[in-house]
C-alpha cells in the first residue's frame, strides 16, 4: 500500500546553522536507507512558504494569495512517497525519519483504484 508522508516542521531559517546542517546530514542517510529497503518511492524538499501561492475557486473567480493559506508554527518542508506492507510499517517508517525528532509527519495512505 502506498502512503504519503508530509513533513511539518519550522524553516531551516529559523533554526541555527549546526542544527540544521545535522538534520539535512540526518535525512540524507535515512533517505539512503529507505531507498535501499525498497520503500521510498519518491520525495523532495519543497521551498520556503513565502514562495508559495494559494488558490482557491469560489462563485466562478479565482482568488490568489501569497503563501499558505493558513497561518501555522510549522510549515509542510517536504514530502515522501512510500510504499509498505501496511500502516504499521508505514509508521515505522516515518518515525525512523529525522524531522519527526523536531517537528511532525503526517502519514496518509493513498487512494488506491
Amino acid at each position: 500500500m502506498r502512503y504519503m508522508m508530509l513533513i511539518c516542521g519550522v524553516e531551516s531559517d529559523e533554526m541555527p546553522a549546526d542544527v540544521f546542517a545535522k538534520l539535512e546530514a540526518d535525512t540524507g542517510e535515512w533517505v539512503e536507507e529507505m531507498d535501499g529497503r525498497g520503500v521510498r518511492l519518491f520525495g523532495h524538499r519543497l521551498r520556503p512558504v513565502d514562495t508559495a501561492t494559494t488558490v482557491r475557486t469560489r462563485d466562478g473567480e479565482t482568488l490568489l494569495s501569497d503563501g499558505p493559506f493558513a497561518e501555522t508554527k510549522e510549515q509542510i518542508l517536504g514530502f515522501d512517497l512510500i510504499e509498505c506492507a501496511d500502516l504499521e510499517e508505514a509508521l515505522e517508517v516515518a518515525s525512523g525519519h529525522p524531522c519527526a525528532e523536531a517537528g511532525t509527519i503526517e502519514v496518509r495512505p493513498l487512494w488506491e483504484e
